[in-house]
């Protein structure tokens, strides 16, 4: 089971404060802008996590900047010098970039689980 909302590209895990009995969560990977949120039941999270994301946008639009996103699209992957060996001769017989080739693993991974 998922502990992730979605709501108009932005995505938060969800977590529940024992100490403030309630539901809560933050949207993560923005670094100018903190957007956090909370509820006492799953209708008053889910309200108040749309409402959060809806206030940042407004915001942003009229201040005329563009939203940041969670993600960029590019990250660095440490993946040991065995296994960077093994992904980079595979990517050479592919005759495609190391790049490509772990683009490929990852999609490959998300079908499949």
């Amino acid at each position: 089971m998922s502990n992730i909302m979605k709501y108009k590209g932005y995505w938060a895990e969800i977590k529940y404060s024992d100490e403030d009995e309630c539901f809560c969560g933050a949207i993560d990977g923005l670094k100018n802008t903190s957007i956090s949120f909370e509820g006492n039941t799953v209708k008053e999270l889910k309200k108040d996590f749309k409402d959060a994301i809806d206030y940042y946008l407004s915001i942003c639009k009229e201040r005329g900047e563009e939203p940041e996103k969670q993600v960029k699209g590019s990250l660095n992957v440490r993946l040991g010098v065995e296994l960077h060996n093994k992904a980079k001769m595979k990517s050479i017989e592919k005759h495609i970039s190391i790049n490509e080739l772990i683009k490929e693993a990852v999609t490959m991974y998300l079908k499949t689980n």
